[in-house]
């Protein structure tokens, strides 16, 4: 393992973070307290309750969820396309580095910008409501799993990408949609019983599901399916990886 090639793209990704902090760590602070004065007062004064939780407490894992999704998908996207973009990704595969180290240095450092977002959230979200977690090793993991298996579609996203406007495609019309259905503001017991089923298709459910959990021990599916389906994801990401670069897909050519 050439650790002084991960080392160098890391500390290169993570210094583009800082350069940009507004846009990668103020916006996204920003639009979570939008949604707790929102969602939290407006609808949280008619919703006093769910499952015995206040509703302002209750969207805490959501909009957590929410947000490292979207951020991890945003910065591994523009990680690996930016790159190919200036031409400067045939530096990095002439280089002696093999593909684990570019894959762990560039989405190693994305996953390592969620974390601190999804921290920095959770530390927002203790003004506006009062926070009890359950299971602190349980939403460590939930928020690592999800942070390096969305960085991982990122990093795919952003290969597969060969213009600007399809690196926002996935996260506005198919991400967004499927966190905003899969219980980011609600329980899916409040849904008539159809629906109920038809939300179980939604692989979103079983991550905000984990996450609200670990926090208070309520779940809309079994927290170890949850966990099962997040573990699926992660290594269907990393086949996919594995055979971009085995095949040289979108990046030799």
């Amino acid at each position: 393992m050439n650790f002084h090639a991960v080392q160098a793209i890391y500390k290169f990704e993570m210094a583009r973070m800082f350069r940009t902090a507004v846009q990668s760590i103020v916006a996204p602070v920003l639009s979570t307290s939008l949604y707790f004065v929102i969602f939290g007062a407006a609808i949280g004064s008619r919703i006093t309750e769910i499952d015995g939780v206040s509703y302002g407490a209750f969207i805490v894992p959501g909009l957590m969820m929410l947000a490292i999704m979207t951020e991890s998908i945003s910065n591994s996207s523009f990680a690996i396309y930016f790159p190919k973009f200036t031409g400067t990704i045939f530096e990095v595969l002439s280089a002696p580095v093999s593909y684990p180290e570019v894959v762990l240095g560039y989405v190693g450092a994305a996953a390592t910008k969620s974390i601190i977002i999804g921290s920095i959230i959770l530390i927002t979200a203790s003004f506006f409501v009062d926070l009890n977690i359950a299971h602190p090793f349980a939403v460590a993991t939930f928020l690592v799993l999800t942070s390096v298996s969305f960085c991982l579609f990122g990093f795919i996203l952003g290969i597969w990408a060969d213009g600007w406007e399809k690196l926002t495609i996935v996260p506005i019309l198919v991400i967004m949609p499927l966190t905003f259905l899969g219980g980011t503001f609600y329980s899916i017991s409040m849904l008539p019983e159809a629906w109920q089923t038809i939300s179980l298709f939604n692989p979103v459910v079983y991550l905000i599901s984990g996450m609200r959990w670990a926090f208070y021990e309520n779940a809309d599916v079994s927290v170890a399916l949850s966990l099962a389906m997040t573990l699926a994801f992660l290594i269907a990401c990393l086949l996919v990886v594995r055979w971009i670069f085995k095949t040289g897909y979108r990046l030799r050519s």
